[in-house]
């Protein structure tokens, strides 16, 4: 299988499929530094980067978001002094979708290029 970073995110509506937990367990292979999260019942993946200043976080802040932009899939991005954190989920379903876990691959990519995390 191609690496999550490698692949597009596919549009999705309100019928397209949650991920499921085999499913789950497989992408987590490849961005195990994620976060499943909880909120209001829905499965989120968060990861907080850091970084030595705000301009180097609001430029990584950048890059993701023109990233999410092409792939047409956005995340919450929340930027502050020294760090960003990032959380992914398909607002169509409430919940996690493949392209999610895609995009949380290529942000690590993108993330890779400003700092070791």
């Amino acid at each position: 299988m191609e690496a999550l970073s490698k692949q597009i995110c596919v549009p999705c509506s309100g019928r397209s499929l949650k991920a499921t937990e085999e499913e789950i367990t497989k992408f987590f292979k490849e961005i195990s530094q994620w976060q499943l999260k909880k909120v209001s019942e829905e499965l989120r993946l968060e990861r907080v980067y850091k970084f030595p200043d705000f301009q180097t976080a609001l430029t990584f802040t950048q890059q993701v978001g023109e990233c999410a932009d092409q792939m047409g899939h956005h995340p919450a991005l929340l930027t502050e002094w020294g760090q960003v954190t990032v959380t992914w989920w398909t607002h169509a379903i409430g919940g996690l979708h493949q392209n999610d876990f895609i995009m949380a691959a290529k942000t690590d990519e993108i993330a890779a290029k400003f700092t070791k995390n």
